[in-house]
């Protein structure tokens, strides 16, 4: 019997055991409601809704403190002796690396098909929305983290709701907070299985095999790719933004109109960066700092990089371009995929570039097993204890599930990862309402240490004025 034989009998036999389980999931998670002739799934109505809220609620502090959260990024306000194991900078590109990827490629293409040109616009918007909500999820990820003897720390929804909830409503906030921490960590322990290690692992080695062009990108070469591609074109992209804000507001040819555009829009953008799925404070809990409220101004940057930069870029290439691929879409959006209209449009200026992406993907695949191996370990921990045995026992079981995604698809417990991954944004973003009121404290406590930071500055500049006076 060969390989393959064996490799596809497993496949079946899996696929056969949890089709009707992943089935049930993926209805009720993915559960949509039509609305203007296209459909709206609640999942993403509730992630919009919490960046709606949270926007309100901190006073837009994602526009009001933009600057402010790059000054941090910089080093700017960092303090001696703060615990933690990464700086500002590494902790933001280690999140980034587990959003940034398919759905800023192929997904982009396929919501402006769908969509229209104007999905771009809305996609903008929602992006805009989930800054505020990382704001609040992060400022808790390291308010309430765990800072072991040995100076590396733990943190994510499987700390900051059992402590958080329990400084808020006491035993019983305990209790239900127990609870929600150990259905989380088994979430994301499983989401990091199959969705964060095989599925990338799955990919990467069929992108080298064919060599055709692939699904995913690793942020650095796809934002370079994408933007060659807009440099070359760069005197029509007025008209391209034009034609995008047109789009978002009167439509032509997409079901729903401006509705059905805005709902694209939407969907694409909460699906892409994570925003209130609780998976980014456990890379950002692990940062030096003595004011959590610090690296939740630097999380907000998470979406603007991933939805409002990357996914703008890839939506103002394939307006630019025009392939012949992406009209086609238009008509028929299931004809073709997102990654043939994106390689097409890249292919105006880049022939050469599906050799590029193929090794994009590899490195792209490779940043977000380490990512989500990082984010699982953390799980795991959380769930069997932190000993050496425990911890290795993960690290063997993961490495398997990496080996395994180079031979096996698993198509279904893939999808199954997917929609528990997105249960957990239910659990997390009622965590996040019951404990913004301790996210508000934190920001104020952090803008106070600014001041007197600003304050110290000045006057150190004005002795030293006085001094070179004398």
């Amino acid at each position: 019997m060969s390989l393959d034989s064996i490799t596809n009998s497993v496949d079946k036999a899996v696929s056969g055991f949890f089709e009707p389980i992943a089935t049930w999931l993926g209805e009720v998670v993915f559960y949509s409601v039509p609305v203007a002739g296209t459909e709206l799934p609640l999942i993403v109505a509730w992630l919009v809704i919490a960046g709606l809220v949270f926007t309100a609620w901190f006073g837009l502090v994602q526009i009001r403190k933009f600057r402010l959260a790059l000054d941090v990024v910089r080093g700017k306000y960092d303090e001696k002796g703060a615990a933690g194991e990464v700086n500002h900078f590494q902790a933001l590109t280690a999140a980034v690396s587990g959003t940034v990827g398919l759905g800023n490629i192929a997904g982009v293409a396929v919501a402006v098909s769908i969509g229209g040109a104007g999905a771009t616009f809305w996609m903008i918007l929602c992006g805009l929305l989930g800054m505020a909500t990382k704001f609040v999820e992060v400022t808790l990820g390291v308010k309430y983290r765990e800072v072991h003897a040995d100076g590396t720390v733990s943190g994510g929804p499987m700390h900051y709701l059992p402590k958080g909830l329990a400084d808020r409503f006491g035993t019983n906030g305990k209790r239900l907070g127990k609870v929600l921490a150990v259905l989380a960590s088994f979430m994301i322990l499983f989401f990091g299985l199959f969705g964060g290690n095989l599925f990338q692992v799955n990919q990467s080695y069929a992108q080298l095999v064919s060599v055709t062009g692939g699904e995913n990108g690793l942020m650095g070469s796809s934002a370079g790719a994408l933007f060659f591609g807009i440099l070359v074109h760069v005197t029509a992209v007025p008209a391209a933004i034009g034609t995008i804000i047109e789009g978002a507001f009167n439509p032509q040819g997409v079901a729903g109109g401006v509705l059905g555009a805005l709902i694209v829009g939407f969907k694409r953008a909460a699906f892409s960066n994570e925003a209130g799925l609780g998976s980014a404070p456990i890379a950002h809990s692990a940062v030096k700092t003595k004011h959590p409220a610090s690296e939740g101004l630097v999380a907000l940057l998470e979406p603007f990089i991933d939805t409002v930069v990357i996914c703008t870029m890839t939506a103002l290439t394939i307006v630019i371009a025009n392939p012949a691929s992406w009209a086609a879409a238009r008509k028929d959006p299931d004809s073709i995929g997102g990654v043939t209209i994106t390689s097409d449009a890249f292919a105006t200026v880049m022939p050469w570039f599906p050799y590029i992406l193929t090794v994009a993907v590899m490195l792209f695949a490779i940043s977000t097993v380490l990512t989500w191996g990082y984010y699982g370990l953390k799980a795991w921990t959380y769930l069997f204890g932190r000993s050496k045995v425990s911890e290795l026992t993960y690290k063997v079981v993961y490495t398997l599930f990496a080996i395994a995604g180079s031979l096996l698809t698993l198509q279904t417990l893939i999808d199954m990862a997917d929609a528990v991954l997105f249960m957990l944004a239910v659990i997390n973003i009622i965590g996040l309402y019951l404990l913004a009121p301790v996210v508000k404290r934190e920001l104020n406590s952090f803008l106070e240490f600014v001041r007197a930071r600003k304050a110290g500055d000045e006057d150190d500049e004005d002795q030293e004025s006085v001094k070179t006076t004398v």
